[in-house]
């Protein structure tokens, strides 16, 4: 059974820092794309980084620049680490993995496994 954990979500005021550690378990995590999702209230869950199993790193237009995507194939474990938070960064967060066929891993769709999700709340 694949799980994903996520934790180090939190609540956090503008201009601060989270790192959100995604522990897997149940999957070969090395050939595994990753990903970082998040869902506000009322909105889409949205793509905001992954990383390949080849370590090439997408992120999200409001992201670019503050987060940063990041794996660690020996704890089998991704990291995305937030600074500069804004407000609008107040989600909950996602961590997904895709297979190695994966073609879009900045798509949703994409993904077939997720975990159950961290609160961020970023304060004024």
């Amino acid at each position: 059974q694949v799980l994903l954990a996520e934790s180090g979500g939190g609540l956090v005021q503008a201009g601060g820092s989270l790192r959100l550690p995604c522990a897997a378990s149940g999957l070969t995590f090395s050939i595994y794309h990753m990903g970082w999702f998040r869902q506000a209230p009322g909105k889409e869950r949205e793509f905001v980084a992954a990383i390949s199993r080849f370590h090439s790193t997408y992120y999200a237009d409001s992201v670019k620049g503050r987060f940063t995507i990041s794996r660690d194939n020996a704890k089998n474990t991704v990291y995305l680490q937030m600074n500069s938070l804004k407000p609008e960064d107040t989600a909950v967060y996602y961590c997904a993995a895709a297979p190695e066929s994966a073609y879009d891993i900045r798509s949703r769709e994409t993904y077939n496994h997720w975990g159950r999700g961290t609160q961020v709340t970023v304060s004024s």
